[in-house]
């Protein structure tokens, strides 16, 4: 095989392909993307563990194996959110008090990845049981954005946001209970959908629970070609990978109203959407202002479904390890399970209220966060009742699609003053992946967007 040419920076689809017709060498893609690590880790902080050894032999089996020419993600290198169980390594949720033991056996995205011919080469961080917009921890510290180390790449994939915007991976496996794809996609400006539910399986014998039935896994990548192949292979399909924009003209609906009273969208938040709405309305979609499909009250039975499912991953883990946040947090889930039953799926009344929406529109265009990725330490020594009321004029847009379980996806869409990336989102109702993953190839002709942070905001190494 040929050696490692061009290789950091390149797409997955475009290694992929390289390795396929075997002009560029498994264990040459997976050398450079190491040595980025190497350079780079010790100041971002993505990665909580690194299969430096593993990964290379098996890179090297890759090489060998026959059907080489057929694997969708030949020798592409994929960071695994530490959420998700993966062979020989610990799944440590951001938190002290799980175990420090390794896996026995890949949970069903990892496999569906190892049999693509991806190359798993390590875990990203996230904050404890994943559940802040933020990834920081007390037992494992802070991971940072690499558009701008002062601030989070976003949670709860953060680790994994920030593996991608740094260029140490081409994909990144992620998973979204109220906008944990979306936002990293947003803060580290990249492109990630959360598919709504039976698109890609939730991990057999899962480390984390589902929050009622909320949280989706799925993909981050930093084209949109790369984000359906790597979301085909999720689901064990072929509907994704040929990305093209629509074929018709779409009813877009656009709100920068929030689901929560007193919610400030940040000007440059705004700025960003009101360009992308103008750039999609030139290319002829009918786009136009529209009253949201969600409601102040909303809130309330999303966050019972968070409590409940901080409880369900608090149980049989080491109480007096873990923060006082989440102690707090899951004394609360653990008296909502005890007044009443367990909530099997979204409440009817919201469900019915954005099935009517998408009746009239095929799109809502909104914000992804309302304000640009919080400083890091922002929330740090707060209470759990200081940081959820805080948290709400910040990601107010993106859990009521977790509620209704609707696929939703966040697309870049500028670059704020601070040098710090700017995403929108897009929704659609049950079944539009393919579409919302059509416009958001439209908007990256439209509105192309730079694939990595640069590196002058890292500081110089020492």
């Amino acid at each position: 095989m040929a050696g490692r040419g061009r290789v950091l920076g390149d797409t997955a689809v475009g290694i992929a392909a390289a390795v396929r017709s075997r002009e560029l060498s498994p264990t040459a893609v997976v050398e450079a993307h190491l040595e980025r690590i190497r350079a780079l880790d010790g100041r971002v902080r993505a990665f909580q563990v690194v299969r430096a050894d593993e990964v290379l032999a098996e890179a090297r089996a890759l090489e060998e194996r026959p059907d080489l020419a057929e694997l969708p993600l030949a020798g592409v290198p994929v960071a695994v959110k530490d959420n998700v169980d993966l062979a020989g390594c610990p799944t440590r949720l951001g938190s002290a008090a799980t175990p420090a033991g390794p896996a026995a056996a890949d949970g069903a995205p990892v496999r569906r990845l190892r049999e693509a011919g991806a190359l798993l080469i390590g875990k990203t961080t996230v904050p404890e049981l994943g559940l802040w917009p933020f990834t920081e921890s007390e037992a494992f510290g802070a991971t940072r954005n690499p558009w701008n180390l002062d601030h989070t790449p976003g949670g709860s994939s953060g680790g994994s946001g920030a593996a991608l915007a740094a260029a140490m991976a081409p994909l990144a496996l992620a998973s979204d209970g109220g906008g944990s794809i979306r936002m990293p996609a947003s803060s580290c400006g990249l492109v990630g959908i959360k598919p709504g539910p039976g698109v890609v399986p939730f991990p057999d014998g899962a480390s984390s629970s589902s929050w009622c039935g909320m949280i989706e896994f799925g993909p981050l990548a930093t084209t949109v070609a790369d984000l359906g192949l790597f979301l085909d292979v999720l689901a064990g399909a072929t509907t994704y990978r040929a990305v093209q924009g629509p074929d018709r003209p779409l009813r877009i609906g656009v709100s920068a109203e929030a689901p929560a009273v007193g919610v400030r969208v940040d000007p440059e938040v705004r700025a960003a959407l009101d360009a992308t709405a103008a750039a999609l309305r030139d290319a002829g979609h009918q786009v136009a202002a529209a009253n949201p499909p969600w409601r102040y009250g909303d809130s309330a039975p999303f966050l019972r479904r968070v409590f409940l499912g901080c409880a369900e991953d608090a149980d049989g883990k080491d109480w007096r390890a873990l923060e006082p946040r989440t102690r707090a947090e899951a004394r609360v889930g653990r008296l909502l399970r005890r007044a009443g039953p367990t909530p099997g799926g979204p409440p009817a009344g919201v469900l019915a209220r954005f099935q009517a929406w998408f009746e009239d529109h095929d799109v809502l265009l909104c914000p992804t966060q309302a304000a640009l990725p919080l400083r890091i330490g922002a929330y740090q020594g707060k209470g759990m009742a200081r940081t959820i009321l805080g948290l709400t004029g910040y990601m107010p847009f993106t859990p009521a699609f977790n509620l209704v379980g609707f696929p939703a996806a966040s697309v870049p869409a500028g670059t704020s003053r601070s040098g710090l990336p700017v995403g929108v989102q897009l929704a659609g109702p049950r079944g539009a992946e393919a579409l919302l993953l059509s416009l958001a190839r439209q908007l990256e002709l439209l509105r192309p967007w730079p694939r990595h942070a640069p590196p002058e905001p890292l500081p110089a190494a020492r």
